[in-house]
């Protein structure tokens, strides 16, 4: 399916055109968590769907890291239990 997005990031409109169905499309835009409407798509490919911004704005505005958050600390530095 083809999406066309603006970035927030940069104000480019680009299309992709990603292995999603128009099905899981809807149920995102729903409500539903777009990493479980859309499973098969990579987050980065997930990023562009919401934002508009590709890997290549993500990594000039913020480097080459990773999009994970550091794990929740305590107190006292260390990390919780899961």
């Amino acid at each position: 399916m083809k999406i066309t997005r603006t970035s927030v990031f940069t104000g480019v409109e680009r299309t992709l055109d990603l292995p999603i169905t128009e099905g899981q499309y809807t149920t995102w835009k729903g409500g539903t968590l777009i990493q479980e409407a859309m499973p098969d798509l990579s987050p980065d490919d997930r990023e562009f769907v919401m934002t508009g911004v590709t890997s290549e704005e993500w990594s000039a505005e913020f480097g080459n890291g990773s999009r994970t958050l550091p794990e929740p600390q305590t107190k006292k530095g260390k990390k919780k239990p899961k």
